[in-house]
């Protein structure tokens, strides 16, 4: 299997997370349910979840990861000018997730905590893309007064979810909503949605809140460093109403995400009648409605046939990649 040809990826769910979901997943890319807590898609991950040595990787079907296969032939892969920066890790984790339940209140830490703390090369900004809400259906990002490092400490201790939850922003989200979220915010998704999620790679959060869910939080929730150290990547100063809004945005928007997420990801969206060409670059697609056909050039010319829940890995060697048909598509992509 060459590094020049876009692969279709099927489901890639690591099983027995924490949280409840999975049925949204299954409805997406038209499969059986994989069981109640597989909330989780990782799409052409290189990423392990944390504390396993293979779990959540995307597997090739000639039996090797994809992170081998990338680590065989960076450039081919990723392009040289991304593998002269980043070697053989795409920078990209992307995941499809489904709220079954009202996620935990969490944060993950900025590059510079994960370097000096938890000898990680990154830490882990993410954004959202909704695919599905249910009526009503909220995500809750950042909190909307200063709040004191004891006060947040206190409320871990206790465990008062209430507080928690009630100190975040509320934001009511709808179908073709986008949420940047910076690292060192804390957040929860709310139950109902159906979302694709793109982030730096790496599976580092902080559990704010574990009681209620099917997680040890007190052995697994702190990074490995202790509650005391880890709360020190949590951002406690209040989130004005214009910040929030700058967070926000639209799928149709012409920067699906603000500015700032260029040096983490990016991100555009492909819709209608589509007869376009995909300029070469390492991707990651995701067809969200309709059907069509990519096809491309070189040694390995082909074509491949997408329809709602197809998701695909692209590698720079395919080239220009031409899509067509009457669809609506997501493409990821690494950082600028």
């Amino acid at each position: 299997m060459g590094a020049t040809s876009p692969l279709a990826l099927p489901a890639n769910q690591p099983a027995d997370r924490f949280y409840l979901g999975g049925a949204r997943i299954a409805a997406f890319r038209g499969i059986a349910p994989a069981g109640d807590h597989v909330p989780e898609d990782w799409i052409a991950s290189t990423t392990t979840v944390a504390g396993f040595d293979d779990v959540g990787l995307t597997h090739l079907d000639d039996g090797r990861t994809l992170r081998a296969a990338i680590a065989a032939d960076p450039s081919a892969w990723l392009g040289p000018e991304h593998a002269s920066r980043f070697g053989a890790d795409p920078a990209l984790l992307v995941k499809l997730l489904d709220a079954g339940e009202r996620l935990p209140v969490h944060v993950h830490p900025n590059d510079e905590f994960a370097r000096q703390h938890l000898s990680c090369r990154t830490g882990k900004t993410e954004s959202w893309i909704i695919l599905a809400a249910e009526p009503g259906a909220q995500v809750h990002l950042g909190f909307h007064d200063d709040v004191d490092p004891a006060q947040l400490t206190s409320w871990v201790e206790q465990q008062d979810r209430a507080a928690m939850l009630s100190a975040l922003h509320g934001i009511a989200v709808r179908p073709g909503d986008t949420v940047y979220v910076p690292a060192g915010l804390p957040h929860a998704i709310g139950a109902g949605i159906l979302l694709l999620e793109l982030q730096q790679a790496a599976d580092l959060s902080l559990l704010l809140e574990y009681s209620g869910f099917a997680i040890d939080g007190l052995r697994d929730g702190h990074l490995g460093i202790g509650f005391d150290a880890a709360l020190r990547c949590v951002r406690h100063d209040a989130v004005s109403t214009t910040e929030l809004d700058q967070l926000g945005g639209r799928w149709d928007d012409s920067h699906i995400f603000p500015a700032a997420a260029d040096e983490f990801f990016r991100a555009e969206r492909i819709a209608g009648d589509v007869d376009t060409v995909l300029e070469p670059g390492f991707s990651v697609l995701a067809v969200v409605a309709g059907s069509g056909r990519l096809s491309w050039p070189g040694a390995e010319a082909g074509d491949l046939d997408v329809r709602a829940g197809s998701t695909v890995a692209v590698p720079f060697g395919a080239g220009p990649v031409h899509i067509r048909g009457e669809l609506e598509l997501l493409r990821a992509r690494p950082p600028r």
